[in-house]
């Protein structure tokens, strides 16, 4: 599992450093400039999301102790939880309607309903160390930003239309579609289906 450490630490780093050592990134920006900074950090996240997916990948193949066993139905709960997963990222990335101004920060609400919905289907050594991570990584960034939204730093969304709402519904629903029936078989190499 040390590959999948090693990214989840290196996205960690360069996901939380805006928050948490401003200071540094200020400096990192000043001594690249904004392009290579905005470079350098894609180039890091990256890299942190190919070592994640290959260490996971490595950690599944070597078969890592079971910490829990999960009962069936939880995965139909989780199954569900991917439903509303599903809308809320493609709501992140519309104009405002009524879910992201209710939400606020949409596409972090569907990061944690994602780890926490595979914590509740999977009790691998390697899973719940990756959606743990994930989950309080999500988390402290939505603490961060609430800071953020108090000094100004950040703007919530504005209210524009309910028909991204809509848009959301149904976009959202054939990304679930998409994952559940393909693409996690596909990406993962595992039938999310029970």
């Amino acid at each position: 599992m040390t590959l999948l450490v090693a990214g989840l630490v290196l996205f960690i780093a360069t996901h939380l450093l805006r928050p948490i050592a401003p200071g540094l990134r200020n400096a990192a920006i000043a001594a690249l400039g904004k392009p290579g900074w905005m470079a350098l950090h894609g180039i890091a996240s990256l890299v942190s999301l190919a070592l994640i997916a290959y260490g996971f990948v490595l950690a599944r193949e070597n078969g890592g102790e079971m910490l829990y066993y999960p009962p069936a139905f939880l995965s139909h709960i989780a199954l569900t939880l991917m439903l509303i997963a599903s809308i809320c990222l493609i709501a992140g990335f519309l104009p405002a309607g009524h879910i992201r101004t209710k939400l606020k920060f949409p596409i972090l609400v569907a990061i944690k309903i994602w780890a926490l919905s595979h914590l509740l289907a999977n009790g691998e050594s390697y899973s719940v160390l990756l959606f743990v991570t994930v989950l309080a990584w999500a988390v402290i960034l939505r603490i961060t930003l609430k800071k953020r939204i108090a000094t100004g730093e950040t703007k919530l969304p504005v209210f524009v239309s309910a028909k991204y709402d809509a848009i959301s519904v149904v976009i959202g629903l054939v990304l679930y579609f998409a994952i559940v029936f393909k693409l996690h078989e596909w990406v993962i190499g595992v039938s999310p289906l029970p």
